[in-house]
This record gives structure tokens, sequence and C-alpha cells, in this order.
């Protein structure tokens, strides 16, 4: 009754057999199914969605290049979501070196082709407000988010935000259960606080 609680069972098993033999459109199959979720992964850990976007082609690219050397013992999906939880931690320690080397304010101009300008709002259309307001919570989520070690982010994401199980978070971050359930708590925890500083009470 319960078979379709096995851990094992992996979905992708049968596109990764054909990925190791070489078929390329069974990567591309793995791709377009995984993609969004890497991003959204990748979004959270570092914040920035162009940075995102890199990590989560760099990404496929080391999958691509290191499928055939893939083992199984886990998901394919665990495997890959390791892979970019591993290099949004390395961009994350280039962002960190970065900002010690680089100073600059939003009010700086502008430099193109044609010379410099100064940096004005796109538009002040109520619609793009109205955008604005509803995406207002979510950046502040985002940016609480952002402030935690990255130990307590990396659980909090991946239970929370994209639903893995204990068991697999444990098996991606290579932690105990119990570990993840600590971290999980303290995260949630501290989220909570940061959020009650920006917005009041919750």
């Amino acid at each position: 009754m319960k078979e379709g609680l096995n851990i094992k069972t992996d979905e992708d098993a049968e596109i990764v057999s054909l990925c190791k033999k070489g078929d390329v459109d069974a990567f591309e199959t793995l791709v377009i199914k995984h993609q969004k979720k890497m991003l959204n992964i990748a979004y959270r850990m570092v914040g920035n969605y162009e940075d995102a976007c890199e990590i989560v082609q760099d990404a496929f690219v080391s999958a691509y290049k290191a499928i055939k050397a893939f083992e199984e013992k886990s998901r394919f999906s665990t495997w890959l979501y390791t892979i970019v939880l591993n290099l949004s931690r390395n961009r994350l320690k280039q962002i960190k070196t970065q900002i010690h080397h680089e100073k600059f304010s939003l009010d700086d101009p502008i430099l193109t082709d044609n010379g410099n300008i100064k940096a004005e709002p796109v538009s002040n259309e109520p619609s793009v407000l109205e955008k604005l307001e509803k995406k207002d919570i979510r950046q502040k989520v985002q940016s609480c988010i952002s402030l935690l070690d990255n130990e307590f982010r990396e659980v909090l994401v991946l239970r929370d935000i994209q639903g893995f199980s204990y068991d697999e978070i444990g098996v991606m971050l290579k932690i105990a259960e119990g570990t993840v359930k600590s971290r999980l708590f303290r995260a949630r925890d501290a989220v909570k606080n940061c959020l009650k500083k920006i917005m009041g009470s919750l």
C-alpha cells in the first residue's frame, strides 16, 4: 500500500540511464524538468537572479560532465540539487570577497556607450507600483533568509520552500536528520524575529 513512499525510487532512473549512454535529448528532458526548482534554490541561496541563473547553468554543465560517474545511491534530483547547493556556497564566498573590494552608490551615474546618464526610475505607472507592493513582502522574507548563516539558510530553503523530506535534506547536506531539524527550528525562529523587526508584530 505504501510503495509510493519508497525513498530509493527514482523516477529519473530511465532517463539517467539514457544520458549515461550519451543521449543528449534525454539530458535536455532532465534540464526542462528540474531547471525551475534549481533556479528557485539558487535564487533563495544567493538572493540575486542573474547569479542564480549562472549557478544553474554551471550545475547542468557539471552534471552533464559527471553523469557517467553518478552511482545512483540517491535520487538523481538529490544529486543534482547538491551540485546547486555547492555552487551556491562558492558563489556566496565570491560575493563576500567582492563586497570587501567594491563600493558604489545606487545614485552613481550609469556608464553607457554614449556617456554617463543619471539613474532614474523606469516608470511611475500605478501598475508597476502595485506589482512592487505585491513583491514587497516576498522581498522582505528573502532579505531575512539572506541574513541567515549558510547552514541555516540551506535547511530552510530545502524544507520550507522546496518541500524536501528531512531524510533527503540529510543526504544532500551530509548531516544527521536530528541536525536538520535543529537547524530548521533555529532558522525559522531567526526569520520570524527578523520579520517582526521589519514589519512589526506578525
